[in-house]
């Protein structure tokens, strides 16, 4: 029986003062090592920057460069980076350039070698982050000589804009998370509706415009122009609206009356589903007694 990979996260918890030793450059021994043991989880701040670097509208950035895969035990969806299909080298590297979208590098990668969790503990209102080292055996950049903080190196690798939008998306993991049972695991149409309100949106900017979604919502007409054109400005909607129809928490204005209308059109279809179904049993019954 072989023995288990050691992890190589160091098992000490850091804060924003916490000093390490690091340095990467392009002429250390390992330059793009990293990128050749590519596991990358993307948040939707990551994909947001990505498409747009790469000029791709978000549904073709996520069928050309990412896989899905379910963040937790109950099917969460996540996405991860696609790599090549041999060996997990990232697709974006070059061996003497280095990184070809490092202005827009996803979040995992402006931490490297830090690792981020975020938390929530037991009857606190707060999550909060954590951090800890990753040292791997390939990443020589732990020998050089040059200390400084965790906070130092955030914002060295301007990490504070990706905080602000990641944190709004771990908190709807954490709120699944801490719910448990209350919610249970989510149906399938709310896993799709949280896949495209996080990932995919230029699909969920044309799900906001449908004739459904005005007549539902109550969204003032500067604001929606803003969304529509600024897509941070729609990112941080798609986060209220999937606390709204996820946790229930009334982050968006409804239209007075549209509720309890949407209401009255579902009751309305599953009562025409119920007349069309005694329908069709009766005209089989007849068409059986004239066969007779």
């Amino acid at each position: 029986m072989s023995k288990p990979t050691p992890s190589p996260v160091v098992p000490a918890q850091m804060e924003l003062g916490s000093i390490f030793n690091f340095k990467c450059h392009p002429e250390i021994e390992c330059f793009n090592e990293c990128c050749k043991h590519a596991d990358i989880t993307l948040t939707p701040y990551d994909i947001l920057n990505l498409s747009n670097h790469l000029k791709l509208s978000s549904g073709d950035f996520l069928k050309k460069h990412t896989v899905p895969f379910e963040l937790d035990q109950s099917k969460m969806p996540g996405v991860k980076l696609k790599t090549q299909d041999k060996n997990p080298v990232c697709l974006f590297v070059d061996d003497k350039k280095g990184c070809s979208v490092y202005e827009n590098r996803p979040t995992a990668c402006r931490y490297y070698p830090l690792g981020v969790m975020a938390i929530k503990k037991a009857d606190y209102n707060k999550d909060e982050t954590n951090y800890s080292i990753i040292k791997e055996p390939h990443c020589m950049g732990h020998k050089e000589n040059r200390k400084l903080s965790v906070a130092e190196y955030r914002k060295e690798q301007k990490t504070n804009t990706y905080d602000e939008y990641n944190r709004q998306f771990y908190q709807l993991i954490l709120k699944k998370r801490s719910a448990g049972a209350s919610i249970g695991r989510l149906p399938e149409m709310s896993l799709q509706l949280f896949f495209m309100a996080c990932y995919d949106l230029d699909r969920f900017k044309s799900f906001i415009k449908s004739p459904a979604f005005v007549a539902t919502y109550d969204l003032k007409p500067d604001y929606q122009d803003l969304i529509f054109k600024d897509k941070t400005a729609l990112l941080n909607f798609s986060f209220r609206f999937l606390k709204q129809v996820l946790f229930g928490e009334m982050t968006i204005d409804l239209i007075k009356g549209a509720q309890e209308q949407r209401l009255k059109n579902r009751a309305d279809i599953i009562k025409a589903k119920q007349e069309a179904e005694i329908y069709y049993h009766r005209q089989k019954e007849e068409n059986l007694k004239r066969e007779d």
